[in-house]
């Protein structure tokens, strides 16, 4: 599997972000607006066996957002995602222990892979006995630096804008994240390492209203 290290930031003001990022020698990886719609379903059990684990079953629909001025997008991708924690947390601790502290980022054993058709996929685990119990959606933009900045060369900058908020995740070598993080103004202290339901759910208690779908308001 391979392994995924990252972060979260929360983003008060997109605009301003932005303006940092790019004076930075931030661009988007996929040319033009870079912004992709997601769609997201996490599957499990009825009893939540995957979660107990601390496991991740998710199916993603991204639709990229065309140009204003270029019609309508294309390329629809659709990915089947499988997180689990690391399998030796020691061997993570030994890998990142001479740059930061253990335990300042998130770390995950991770397989993606492309399907062609997510509904059949949906059925097959629904015919396994699990269900979507979680939908969210949000739109990300992805960024990389210069390549003469070598030492980002493995970075991913990825710009979320969700319905509780914006959040930029950083992924990548711990001591690329805590670089760009520096450089970006944030610290370590900055850091959030809950996942999106985590934070949903926590959004609700606040707002004191019952979870549902983390999803944009309709605009009728």
């Amino acid at each position: 599997m391979a392994r995924e290290i990252e972060i979260k930031l929360r983003i008060q003001d997109a605009k301003a972000f932005l303006r940092k990022l790019k004076a930075l020698g931030g661009r988007p990886v996929n040319g033009g607006t870079g912004r992709v719609h997601e769609w997201n379903v996490i599957f499990d059990t009825p009893q939540g066996g995957l979660a107990k684990h601390g496991q991740l079953l998710r199916v993603r629909t991204e639709t990229p957002q065309p140009e204003k001025k270029k019609g309508t997008g294309s390329g629809k991708r659709i990915v089947l995602t499988f997180k689990k924690p690391a399998s030796r947390a020691s061997e993570v601790t030994d890998a990142v222990r001479k740059i930061v502290p253990a335990g300042r980022h998130k770390v995950r054993e991770e397989i993606e892979v492309e399907v062609e058709d997510g509904e059949r996929l949906s059925r097959i685990f629904e015919g396994l006995g699990m269900r979507g119990w979680f939908r969210y959606e949000k739109y990300r933009t992805t960024y990389k630096l210069r390549p003469s900045e070598r030492w980002a060369k493995e970075l991913l900058i990825e710009l979320d804008e969700t319905p509780i908020g914006n959040f930029v995740e950083l992924e990548g070598p711990p001591e690329a994240i805590d670089r760009a993080t520096r450089m970006l103004g944030y610290s370590a202290r900055d850091y959030e390492l809950r996942n999106y339901l985590a934070l949903y759910l926590e959004e609700c208690r606040k707002r004191g209203e019952p979870p549902r779908d983390m999803i944009f308001a309709s605009k009728s």
